[in-house]
């Protein structure tokens, strides 16, 4: 099948699929997102994705859209397109309107969403391990809503590549360590599994959500607390977490080894873990 559109219950192929000029998303990026996997033909964890997509439409104050009429979407797509390992993309806009900065009430909300196949990552870059580098956090301080307001992350993002490393960290004016440009960030010390606080500076992560579980039926010892890049460089382990992510775990960060330089022993049980649960 060819990767698929679907905008406000019309399904197309994607390259026949266009969004207005006035869409408040594309003006003033007045939208909300989330991605989802598929492994095997299964969606992962598409109830705590939609939750979370209606926690962010709530958080830019946009009408309640029930539920499951969005899961019916999401299904409607994904059993057309016939992907068992596929990438699913909602978007949701405050909708079409002339450009004006303020919104009247009866707009009606634009459903976007594509579907396309997921290429997994290289198995070496698993096995060898990430560089990253670590870049000043400058992003809206409330990074817990899923907005499409994302420029930052994709300037370090690009930041990164451009230095030859694989993605970038979020680093506090203050020194405190967030996240990456599309995951959240672990570090691993003495069996403990550390991850920054639920707050309004990270996201909430579904992966990341499902790491900490994972690592208490490993016997693990998931935390949350704040740690500063100095910590990150007598950590045992550090890794990367997010829908296509997975799991990766990171060798260097700022060209300074992590651990032993490569990803270490619990991140490898972690994406085992993470892996089997999918299936």
């Amino acid at each position: 099948m060819p990767e698929l559109a679907y905008l406000n219950g019309e399904i197309r192929p994607i390259n026949e699929t266009y969004v207005p000029i006035e869409d408040r998303g594309y003006q003033f990026g007045d939208a909300v997102y989330e991605f989802i996997a598929s492994y095997n033909g299964k969606l992962f964890c598409l109830k705590e994705h939609l939750d979370r997509l209606q926690k962010s439409m709530k958080g830019l104050s946009f009408p309640k859209l029930d539920k499951s009429f969005i899961e019916s979407a999401v299904y409607e797509l994904f059993e057309k397109a016939k992907m068992p390992r596929a990438g699913l993309y909602i978007q949701i806009s405050r909708g079409v309107a002339p450009r004006d900065h303020a919104w009247k009430k009866d707009i009606k909300l634009q459903i976007i969403m594509t579907i396309k196949k997921v290429d997994e990552l290289d198995p070496k870059i698993r096995t060898k391990g990430i560089d990253i580098i670590t870049v000043q956090d400058e992003r809206w301080s409330n990074c817990d809503i899923k907005t499409v307001q994302i420029l930052f992350n994709s300037m370090a993002k690009q930041k990164a590549k451009d230095q030859g490393a694989f993605d970038a960290i979020f680093v506090s004016k203050d020194g405190i360590v967030r996240e990456g440009t599309s995951s959240n960030f672990f570090i691993v010390k003495d069996k403990s599994v550390i991850t920054h606080p639920l707050t309004k500076n990270i996201l909430p992560g579904i992966t990341r959500m499902v790491i900490m579980d994972l690592a208490r039926d490993l016997g693990l010892k998931p935390e949350e607390k704040f740690f500063s890049k100095t910590d990150i460089f007598s950590a045992q382990e550090a890794f990367l977490t997010g829908t296509l992510t997975e799991i990766l775990g990171i060798k260097a960060i700022d060209d300074v080894p992590i651990g032993k330089g490569k990803p270490g022993e619990i991140t490898q049980k972690l994406y085992k873990a993470l892996r089997e649960k999918a299936k």
